[in-house]
């Protein structure tokens, strides 16, 4: 007998929560059918998801929403919930529905660092989200990806990826007038 692994739909997740099986209290994502449990949030990690929103309501504006540790939809079996979600639009706009893309996703990882490059960069890849950060709180950097591509595999993955120091800066793909420090996204 093999063992195998049970897929679930986003469909399935809201009956598990409907029924009280899970909780929105719970910490836990749909990726790609599987319904994975992240660790608890340490001080850094909350410090850097407060900095990083500042800086990007900052860098956006108004017409813009950052939404941060909220869900989005991608798919019919993946609902992360980054850290930090840059949308088109206000609160209301997604009173009855999260939103289907973003123009930038941040993740803030120190114990994820294994799971957040591949595992959701994969998905942000595989869902056309032009741009994805990760906020690196180990080596105190920022990694920038962009360009996502499918391979002639099949696989999803982005073409560019840069890494920069505090004292650099960086400008989202979807606000070239803006220029965000790296220090600012740092705790």
């Amino acid at each position: 007998m093999s063992v195998q692994v049970r897929r679930w739909t986003r469909d399935e997740y809201y009956r598990l929560l409907e029924a009280g099986v899970l909780t929105e209290d719970d910490p836990v994502q749909l990726i790609q059918g599987e319904i994975v449990q992240m660790g608890p949030q340490g001080t850094v990690h909350a410090t850097s998801t407060r900095l990083v929103a500042e800086a990007l309501r900052t860098a956006f504006g108004p017409g813009f929403e950052v939404r941060t540790q909220l869900p989005l939809t991608l798919g019919t079996d993946s609902e992360p919930e980054p850290d930090a979600a840059v949308v088109t639009g206000g609160p209301r706009d997604y009173r009855d529905h999260h939103p289907r893309t973003a123009l930038l996703v941040v993740e803030i990882a120190d114990t994820t660092l294994e799971f957040d490059p591949t595992r959701k960069g994969l998905l942000y890849s595989g869902a056309g989200i032009s741009e994805y950060w990760i906020v690196n709180l180990v080596q105190g950097s920022l990694e920038v990806y962009r360009d996502p591509q499918v391979a002639p595999e099949g696989q999803p993955g982005y073409r560019s990826r840069i890494v920069l120091d505090p004292s650099a800066e960086v400008t989202p793909l979807a606000r070239p007038s803006a220029r965000i420090r790296v220090s600012d996204l740092l705790p």
